[in-house]
């Protein structure tokens, strides 16, 4: 799964290899930061491989400012530390609070999905389904972090900009996801999210802004997974099929990038299986959970693109869906409702032999 673009710069594939010491070996002490409460000691330990995390790595998330006010975010959200150093006391869920488990994505392509047109996601969504074909997708609109640097294009909505990482698209672009995840999933303070998870008070840097950005450049420059056999015959017959009963309306078989200032990124054609937007996923998804705009039942569409080789970083099977809870791809497609119940509904309908070349395929990518 892990593995530079080609075409990097000498300077950029130096760049490349510190972000990727920094993610994958830099393990965090008390005396380099840890904590004090804390989920994980460092980056790969959630993302083995650059690949999808185990329940083990599983995240907990409550407490969230929305239409409904703020609930909770002064009681330790919007994420659970349930681990420590020794002398605290790990965090647990406030009684009643409504939360959600989020099982860490692969890492892989990244850089070809932040440089997807802010143009071109709107152009994809249809948050009141006008053409009727009941897949109503719409961006999630989030407040900006301070230190955000719009990308050049960047739409903006009464002062909301437009998420696409994280299960709810809830991240504008990898700085904020890096920064936050420093800071929430290990207790690592630095300049752009400076407070202490557990004294919430503003504190000097733990780490330096130059780890922060070799480890952005570091998921950028990842090279996305590559499609095994796709001309096989129950491969290219069960993509058709996959298309045909309407999974391609919010999984999107091809994107494309803008300008970037990493040249290999620049007007590129790849193909993630998603639009990155937000899709109601029906009473079974709701967790009554949210984050900026997305409702409790609204999940960012996932790339399916690295699907075959989850159970590689999964300790060999399969944890899908926002919580991991299916554990096959099958079980994953049955599980979908709300706007992709149609979809789910006509792939029951199929013939055994035709819902196999479509796992086939999905296993492909």
């Amino acid at each position: 799964m892990d593995g530079p673009l080609a075409g990097l710069t000498g300077p950029q594939h130096a760049q490349f290899l510190r972000g990727d010491v920094a993610f994958n070996d830099d393990i965090f002490t008390k005396e380099t930061g840890l904590g004090p409460l804390f989920v994980s000691t460092s980056c790969g330990s959630c993302h083995a491989g650059d690949g999808k995390g185990h329940p083990f790595s599983t995240l907990t998330r409550f407490g969230q400012t929305d239409e409904s006010g703020s609930s909770y975010l002064n009681a330790g959200g919007p994420q659970l530390q349930h681990r420590a150093l020794q002398g605290y006391f790990p965090e647990q869920l406030p009684p009643g609070v409504a939360f959600s488990r989020f099982t860490p994505p692969a890492n892989t392509g990244l850089g070809l999905l932040d440089a997807v047109t802010d143009q071109d996601i709107l152009a994809m969504s249809d948050p009141e389904d006008t053409d009727g074909d009941g897949i109503s997708g719409a961006p999630n609109w989030i407040v900006p972090r301070p230190y955000v640097i719009q990308r050049p294009g960047t739409m903006v909505k009464n002062g909301l900009l437009i998420g696409r990482f994280g299960k709810k698209a809830a991240a504008y672009d990898l700085l904020h996801q890096t920064a936050v995840a420093y800071n929430e999933d290990i207790g690592i303070t630095s300049v752009f999210e400076p407070r202490d998870t557990y004294s919430g008070a503003e504190t000097d840097p733990e780490i330096s802004s130059q780890t922060v950005a070799d480890v952005v450049f570091y998921l950028k420059t990842l090279r996305a997974p590559v499609q095994r056999d796709p001309q096989a015959g129950d491969v290219a017959g069960g993509k058709t099929l996959f298309l045909t009963i309407g999974c391609g309306a919010c999984h999107r078989p091809e994107l494309k990038t803008g300008h970037s200032p990493i040249a290999p990124l620049s007007f590129v054609s790849f193909a993630p299986y998603t639009d990155l937007l937000l899709h109601d996923m029906g009473a079974g998804l709701n967790d009554g959970y949210t984050e900026g705009s997305a409702k409790p039942a609204e999940w960012r569409t996932p790339p399916l693109w690295g699907l075959g080789l989850a159970p590689g970083s999964q300790g060999g099977q399969y944890y899908l869906l926002h919580d991991g809870r299916a554990r096959s791809i099958e079980e994953a497609i049955l599980l979908h409702g709300g706007e992709g119940g149609g979809s789910r509904g006509r792939y029951q309908a199929l013939a055994p032999g035709e819902r196999q070349k479509i796992l086939k395929f999905l296993r492909s990518l």
